[in-house]
């Protein structure tokens, strides 16, 4: 991999530590600005929420600029932003600030795709997307718990700030290691609109959507699984959460080596798996043991099928950055709408187990999506791009 892939990948892990930190700063910001727990959380949803709405439209504003230029501009606003974060007296300041990071977020992964993919060709875009999306993984491993290191050590607003330093060094990075190119006179906007005409992309994206849903209803509820139904004592919970976080940083770099030749099969066995570990994860949640097994076995499985995920995408459509945008954005959905879905089962009276239900429900969904998928190649007589880099138009829906 060029080094232009890592460095993307380390500002991936700034802007996606942003997202998710706020979980670990919850009473600090809440006994700062006088709000409610409840509220805080809302941070979240409103940073999805921007990332759904906002980064294709920016994506589409940016698209007669110069892929390194863009990628500057957007780091440029999400420091504005996170400053205003660190610096907000209230509340609705904070929100501001969450609303312009997710936007420059969203549309920075749709921009860096686009470019992993131009720097190492197609017939390596799985690895490329391996190595990027790995800045999520350890931002779940190193981010979040530094995040909250430094509040409890100091205050939230210094992580804000520590996190706004790391963006500044990405900017001087991705001046000095990203090289020119993909200019507007070689991105085709109409074509990339054009491709969202095909079902078989939507098709990709709804698949997306109820994947990482699906963890992540059951992961957003993993530490009061952990302590009040697995009785685990508060001190072990890191612990699991740390090995979790290790488990998906080594399950990415695995489903990145055979995400490019076998996108199906790698998906079709990775979905199949991760609905058998949530039903098993429900069955034994108040069992010590299992309980540990199944939280391992989540990690392994479950966020890191994110390259495969977009390889697909791209197999099915094309490597533009709105394409990949809008990858991000129905990703989104499925991390709004998994913890919605396992917040209302547990508000429904049926236990902490309901997560895990709802999960392996929306796994086992994600898995049906892609049965037409499967019978259309299998129907095909010449290999689809996904697995040996030729084009896949010929096949297309």
């Amino acid at each position: 991999m060029p080094v232009a892939v890592y460095v993307l990948a380390v500002a991936v892990c700034c802007l996606n530590t942003t997202e998710i930190m706020v979980a670990g700063l919850i009473q600090g910001i809440s006994s700062d600005l006088g709000v409610s727990v409840a509220a805080v959380g809302y941070l979240v949803s409103v940073y999805a929420f921007g990332m759904v709405v906002g980064g294709p439209l920016l994506t589409i504003g940016l698209s007669r600029v110069p892929q390194k230029r863009s990628l500057v501009w957007l780091l440029a606003v999400f420091v504005v932003g996170q400053a205003i974060g660190a610096l907000a007296v209230d509340y609705w300041m904070l929100v501001v600030a969450r609303v312009l990071t997710a936007l420059a977020a969203s549309a920075f992964f749709g921009v860096s795709a686009a470019v992993c993919i131009r720097l190492v060709g197609a017939e390596r875009r799985g690895r490329a997307m391996s190595a990027l999306y790995g800045g999520i993984m350890v931002a779940q491993v190193v981010g979040l718990p530094a995040a909250a290191f430094i509040e409890q050590r100091v205050d939230w607003r210094a992580s804000f700030w520590a996190v706004d330093l790391l963006a500044l060094v990405c900017i001087a990075a991705v001046v000095l290691k990203v090289p020119a190119g993909g200019d507007p006179d070689t991105l085709d906007l109409r074509a990339e609109i054009r491709g969202f005409r095909n079902l078989r992309l939507w098709g990709a994206y709804g698949t997306n959507a109820l994947a990482i849903g699906s963890v992540v209803a059951g992961f957003t509820y993993l530490s009061p699984i952990l302590t009040d139904a697995a009785h685990f004592t508060p001190s072990t919970v890191p612990v699991l959460f740390a090995v979790y976080g290790a488990a998906t940083v080594v399950g990415n770099t695995v489903v990145g080596r055979f995400a490019d030749r076998h996108t199906r099969p790698v998906l079709f066995g990775g979905l199949s798996t991760v609905t058998l570990v949530l039903v098993g994860f429900a069955l034994t949640v108040s069992h010590q043991v299992p309980v540990a097994v199944f939280t391992v076995l989540l990690g392994l499985i479950g966020l890191p099928l994110n390259p495969a995920l977009a390889a697909r995408v791209m197999s099915v459509s094309n490597e533009g950055a709105l394409v990949n945008t809008v990858n991000g954005s129905a990703i989104n959905v499925g991390v709004v709408l998994g913890p919605w879905l396992g917040g209302m089962g547990i508000s429904a009276g049926l236990g902490l187990a309901a997560p895990l239900w709802i999960g392996a429900a929306m796994a086992l969904c994600a898995l049906i999506t892609l049965l037409p998928d499967l019978r259309k190649r299998s129907g095909a007589s010449a290999p689809e791009r996904g697995e040996t880099g030729r084009d896949e138009t010929a096949v297309r829906a």
